[in-house]
């Protein structure tokens, strides 16, 4: 049985305490003294700080876009550019730094706030992820939370579990996209998007 991943979870009442246990058992599992001076916090700090890392398990990122403003004249794409995120491989659990570039074509009807596209980016990274899965649920919830026409979706990312283990790539980028709707088939309109995506800027 497939998972469905968009769903928002329900955070335990006992999370932190969980966490705070299991962080104690692997500063032990390393052969540290959980209880030295300088560790006797660490598992209460890493909880909080996985809580928030983690943020955006528990709520459903697409909501952010059912804020909408009436825009009936507006027939042109909707672009914004690096939008910032860090999110963590689910592999490692590392972090992923880096910025998504992303468009849309209103559906004549309304638009979202300039906000609410970043808030919704940030939910889906605050996951466990896959960076070509975070492409495709930030495309996908513009098309179906905000309803719009076509969508378009470039993000490009820094991965840790490249840099700091294994191979240790430094400074490599991963690029990945998503396109959908009346763009997907319409190969000049999806390359000007590409390129306006990718101007410098102003």
């Amino acid at each position: 049985m497939t998972e469905n991943l968009n769903n928002a979870l329900t955070l335990p009442d006992n999370a932190q305490k969980q966490m705070e246990k299991a962080v104690k058992e692997m500063l032990l599992a390393l052969g540290e003294n959980p209880n030295r001076e300088g560790l006797q916090e660490t598992p209460k700090r890493v909880a909080k700080a996985w809580l928030e890392f983690f943020s955006g398990l528990y709520e459903n990122p697409g909501d952010h876009l059912k804020t909408r403003f009436s825009s009936e004249n507006c027939k042109t794409p909707v672009i914004v550019r690096d939008i910032p995120f860090i999110s963590f491989c689910e592999h490692h659990l590392l972090p992923v730094t880096g910025k998504v570039h992303l468009a849309y074509l209103p559906n004549g009807r309304e638009v979202t706030g300039l906000s609410k596209l970043a808030r919704m980016v940030n939910g889906y990274a605050r996951r466990p992820q896959l960076q070509e899965r975070l492409t495709r649920q930030i495309c996908e919830a513009l098309m179906t939370d905000l309803e719009a026409k076509a969508a378009l979706v470039l993000i490009e990312a820094e991965h840790a579990c490249m840099s700091l283990r294994g191979i240790r790539a430094q400074n490599s980028q991963t690029l990945t996209f998503e396109v959908a709707g009346e763009w997907e088939e319409n190969l000049t309109k999806r390359q000007e998007i590409f390129s306006l995506l990718k101007q410098q800027p102003f």
